[in-house]
């Protein structure tokens, strides 16, 4: 794709460049990890111990409290996927070394989600090939593609998302909305490979809430393609890359919490509060709460924010 700057009313060709050392990507992506990936630095070249004898090239943690193993490459290459899937069988067997990492970093006693662990790779392209092996393993690896630009601008984009797309609504599948049917897969698979599933969060609230949470859920997923709901063990978190909602079930009510700044909100709807200095689960700084239908259809709106507000 040709990148062109406006200038005059003229267009210039902005060229593509790359980095010099492969450890200039690892240091640009690690000052600012919140802002590509939501996710809190832990380690560089972290030691995987003698016998592993391997060096992690980032360790982070995620906004969901998942685990993250990020590694890079200035060139193409099918070495990185190899190697992400020796650092991903490492950190699954070694559980109490990234939890010492982490308290010993962020000085909080944070409970690690071991329900899901994140691994990125990083480089200017993938072969069809890497792609294929990706989609074959089945494993938890997420394919990132960017390019720097010689004006300071680089872009990064998913190649290869790891966990299946929803499909926009329409009539099917015998009457039934395809969405949630796609959820309702969703939520099989997770009840079999991990500990989190939908039914769970679902069962929390009174059975006159139940029509209301998932036509919450239908909705929020039938906004774009590329969102995924994922049950979390407090709350079901909705991404493109990052969390734009998360919906925490209670008896009586449900709570989003949309990733917000309050004070660019202006006057807040009645149903909604800034946590920012409040403790809560769910990742956001404005907590809505929905107890019927017209709460909700006066919070379809800051969802949309919300989703905007993350580039999505």
């Amino acid at each position: 794709m040709a990148i062109f700057e406006i200038k005059d009313k003229k267009v210039n060709r902005i060229k593509p460049t790359e980095f010099k050392l492969e450890k200039d990507l690892q240091k640009l992506v690690e000052q600012n990890l919140e802002t590509f990936f939501n996710c809190r630095f832990i380690a560089s070249e972290f030691s995987t111990g003698n016998i592993h004898s391997g060096r992690i090239d980032t360790l982070a943690i995620s906004e969901d409290d998942n685990p993250v193993i990020i590694e890079y490459k200035k060139v193409a290459s099918s070495d990185l996927i190899n190697q992400s899937l020796f650092y991903l069988h490492w950190i699954t067997d070694h559980k109490g070394d990234f939890q010492v990492a982490v308290n010993n970093v962020l000085k909080e006693n944070i409970e690690v989600d071991w329900s899901d662990i994140r691994v990125i790779c990083i480089a200017p392209e993938f072969k069809k090939y890497d792609l294929h092996a990706v989609q074959v393993m089945g494993a938890n690896i997420e394919l990132w593609q960017y390019k720097i630009y010689e004006n300071g601008i680089i872009s990064i984009e998913e190649v290869y998302k790891r966990t299946e797309v929803r499909p926009h609504t329409s009539v099917e599948n015998n009457g039934k909305n395809p969405i949630m049917v796609a959820a309702g897969k969703k939520a099989a698979e997770t009840k079999k490979n991990a500990t989190y599933t939908i039914e769970e969060h679902i069962n929390k609230v009174n059975a006159d809430l139940i029509e209301l949470l998932n036509e919450i859920r239908e909705y929020i997923v039938s906004l774009d393609s590329s969102i995924e709901e994922i049950p979390k063990k407090y709350y079901i978190a909705y991404k493109t890359t990052q969390n734009f909602v998360c919906i925490e079930t209670q008896k009586k009510k449900i709570v989003l919490f949309l990733k917000l700044n309050p004070d660019e909100i202006g006057k807040l709807p009645k149903q909604a509060r800034d946590v920012r200095k409040i403790g809560h689960f769910g990742t956001g700084n404005l907590e809505v709460t929905i107890k019927d239908i017209m709460d909700f259809e006066a919070t379809k709106e800051l969802i949309n924010l919300s989703l905007k507000n993350i580039g999505g």
